[in-house]
């Protein structure tokens, strides 16, 4: 069985390019470079890793793909264009070139306009990935839920993921309308979900394994398996558990699955998602 973390996250903290980073999460004012996680993946057990975009800037890019370059042990990178430009053609013909280069997300949860993912323009960009066989990430909130089900129905041949898992408010124990939304993509066999980013949802100092039972079971239950990724969300996790942790949580609840079941979610789900070699 291949490990994979499908979510991981790298920058050189600025106070200005990183202003998303508010003064309780103090943890993450400081660089994260591979050289402060690869021992700890190697310790989990996890052996390959996926790089995702946090500043929306090409300039991320190149970034993330110079380090995928140097470290064997990432195999893909998430990054950002603009989706909305008049050459994003352009730009997604130049990205296919690099074999690392494997899918595109917009941080559309800071975006104002709750129907950002449905602008005519953001659409236009969108429906030029498959044919460069790119991937998106979706990165909401539930409230934006009913939109993104707009979006996915809209792109039924185009891979799509949905990341941490629409972040449910875990803290609060708040599903009703999470669960009401997120069955609505049980037949939509193009979309996945990450289970990542469950830790930042939950109280940060507080949290028990149990916690999570909820929102994990709920999503095999829409998604299976095999729709269905690791993530830790490092190192954003940080500000609620290790990566140890991080871990732990998703090893728990799905050991009661069988190895096949356990290993999509640990890998394979990644890897074909991914296009991952």
């Amino acid at each position: 069985m291949i490990k994979i973390d499908s979510h991981i996250h790298f920058w050189k903290y600025h106070p200005i390019k990183d202003a998303w980073i508010t003064d309780e999460m103090e943890v993450l004012k400081s660089d994260y470079m591979p050289d402060d996680l690869l021992h700890q993946m190697n310790d989990a057990g996890i052996e390959q890793g996926v790089l995702v975009q946090a500043d929306q800037s090409e300039n991320e890019n190149d970034f993330l793909l110079t380090i995928a370059k140097q470290h064997p042990s990432f195999v893909a990178v998430v990054g950002w264009v603009d989706f909305r430009s008049n050459n994003i053609e352009e730009r997604l013909a130049c990205y296919a070139k690099n074999n690392l280069m494997k899918g595109f997300r917009h941080i559309v949860q800071s975006e104002p306009d709750l129907n950002f993912l449905l602008k005519p323009s953001f659409m236009n960009g969108i429906a030029l990935l498959k044919k460069y066989n790119f991937s998106y990430d979706v990165l909401i909130y539930p409230r934006h839920l009913d939109i993104a089900l707009e979006f996915c129905k809209a792109f039924s041949d185009q891979k799509l993921i949905i990341d941490h898992i629409g972040k449910p408010d875990i803290k609060n124990r708040n599903f009703t309308d999470w669960k009401k939304k997120i069955k609505e993509f049980k037949s939509m066999d193009h979309v996945g979900c990450k289970l990542a980013g469950l830790v930042t949802e939950a109280d940060w100092n507080h949290w028990k394994v149990d916690d999570f039972k909820e929102v994990i079971d709920f999503c095999l239950s829409v998604f299976g398996p095999n729709r269905m990724m690791f993530g830790s969300d490092w190192p954003v996790c940080k500000v609620g558990g290790s990566y140890k942790q991080v871990c732990a949580i998703v090893e728990q609840h799905i050991s009661k699955l069988t190895e096949v079941e356990q290993a999509a979610i640990w890998g394979n789900t990644c890897r074909d998602f991914y296009n991952i070699n």
